[in-house]
């Protein structure tokens, strides 16, 4: 499992990176989901979010999910590439992968990485 130690990461397994803004599911997440066949953002350029507001759908073979903001603040940009290319969320879920950014606020409870990965390996017990 990859996670990236300049991340935070959501219950929920949205990651969040303080330095870009940048909000997307984590890798333990994709791989859970397995083939990501489908992505819809739920937000646009301008919204104001909340900790816990849906930001994405994600559909894959196995389920579907919703993906939760990890923080408070206004939404600066999407990636509308990935209704073309959900499939980039498994291949690169910390890179090209990235759903929304975000002019942040007040985060909710966030992991750090070594937090994360316990967090991730009691669920697999």
């Amino acid at each position: 499992m990859n996670t990236p130690s300049n991340l935070k990461y959501g219950k929920t397994d949205e990651w969040f990176d303080p330095e870009t803004g940048g909000i997307g599911l984590s890798d333990y997440a994709q791989d859970q989901l397995s083939d990501i066949v489908f992505i819809e953002l739920l937000v646009e350029v301008g919204d104001t979010v909340e900790v816990g507001t849906p930001i994405a759908s994600v559909e894959s073979v196995k389920a579907s999910a919703e993906i939760y903001s990890p923080t408070s603040g206004k939404i600066t940009e999407i990636n509308d590439a990935l209704a073309e290319t959900p499939e980039v969320l498994n291949s690169d879920p910390y890179g090209d992968g990235w759903m929304v950014k975000v002019e942040a606020g007040k985060l909710g409870e966030v992991m750090d990485a070594a937090a994360y990965t316990k967090y991730c390996e009691e669920r697999d017990q």
